[in-house]
């Protein structure tokens, strides 16, 4: 059966575009296209479409508002068509938190060539949403207890040594699960490197927020600075992130090197330092996202020393990533994401510190 796709933008050039991108495609189908929220309301009854792509700033009704009704009363895989200006990526970020399972971005010049040129990434985008799990607002967001219930206590020495590192690779509804770990980690935890999919100039948002609402800090990489207990470093969108070292400590290092699986910054890059600067001082973590990139890198990590724990399938959005990680024995725990911060800190705090090899 084809993937049914209702389009709704405000915009009738991108409606137009959108609807030729989709309709190329032989498992693909258009179903209804619609100006504004209200009208896209009535189509979705009529159609009862697989997933939804809603454009962020709409008239009649904001895109978000709508979003937020929608996750509570029809939940369905929605990706967000998002403008490259600050506003549009906080805004973005503000819709993967309401549910919306993903995002692409408008081309700035030439829409309609722009457009075209991203019918590789739309598509795989749709596919990926068709299979994605979705749950309703009301629900907590991962099995087992909310993850958000409140911060894990600080925890005593060794953690505060800066010698122990925590490494989180995620992509497709990875943000909400970056967040739903970040914000249980004590202040005293191990520094955090991350590398999420995500393009150039969102993961600043997506840094900010986190930075907001953790215990700890949160930031977008700059590269060449220390890497410090009760702080996480979050790959920018333009570069593969790296762990590096400096004499005795370890720091941050950024790459604009070519893409790996298809990604940059690519998790398998990530994951690959750790293992060769951190080794069984790291702990690595892999959360939702589809494809496989990571595994290779984490199965390294492994092999050179370090534990590491996989996200569960019924607690991912796409159980991609982990699943590879898993198959190819690259973990050595897997559980629901809102148990894994809690399986983290006690792997560490049972484990002790260690000093550096340098």
């Amino acid at each position: 059966m084809k993937i049914k796709v209702l389009i709704v933008d405000d915009s009738a050039l991108i409606r137009s575009v959108m609807s030729e991108i989709i309709g190329s495609q032989p498992d693909m189908e258009v179903v209804g296209v619609a100006p504004d929220p209200l009208v896209a309301r009535e189509l979705i009854k009529q159609t009862n479409p697989d997933v939804l792509t809603l454009d962020v700033e709409m008239p009649k009704m904001d895109g978000l508002d709508f979003l937020e009704r929608l996750m509570r009363l029809r939940p369905m895989p929605v990706i967000m068509v998002s403008s490259l200006t600050e506003r549009g990526s906080e805004i973005t970020m503000r819709a993967l938190e309401l549910g919306a399972v993903d995002f692409v971005t408008k081309p700035k010049l030439s829409i309609q060539s722009g457009m075209l040129e991203y019918t590789e990434l739309i598509t795989d985008k749709i596919r990926i949403a068709s299979k994605a799990r979705i749950r309703p607002r009301s629900l907590p967001p991962t099995s087992g207890t909310q993850a958000t219930g409140g911060v894990l206590p600080a925890v005593k020495n060794p953690l505060t040594s800066s010698e122990k590192l925590i490494i989180i690779g995620a992509s497709t509804g990875g943000t909400e699960a970056i967040k739903n770990f970040l914000v249980q980690m004590p202040s005293d935890c191990p520094g955090i490197l991350i590398t999420q999919h995500m393009p150039e100039g969102f993961t600043r948002s997506f840094a900010k927020r986190l930075d907001g609402l953790c215990k700890i800090s949160v930031s977008e990489a700059s590269g060449g600075e220390r890497v410090l207990p009760g702080h996480a470093y979050i790959a920018p969108g333009h570069s593969h992130l790296l762990l590096g070292r400096s004499g005795a400590n370890y720091v941050t290092q950024l790459d604009q090197g070519p893409p790996v699986n298809r990604h940059r910054p690519s998790v398998d890059v990530l994951f690959k330092s750790a293992a060769t600067y951190a080794g069984k001082n790291a702990v690595g973590v892999i959360l939702t996202g589809m494809g496989k990139d990571g595994a290779v890198g984490m199965l390294e990590m492994k092999n050179a020393g370090a534990y590491n724990f996989a996200q569960d399938e019924a607690s991912c959005v796409v159980f991609g990533m982990p699943r590879e990680a898993i198959a190819i024995g690259a973990t050595h725990e897997v559980g629901p994401l809102n148990e894994l911060p809690t399986k983290v800190l006690h792997y560490l705090a049972t484990h002790g510190s260690r000093a550096l090899r340098v």
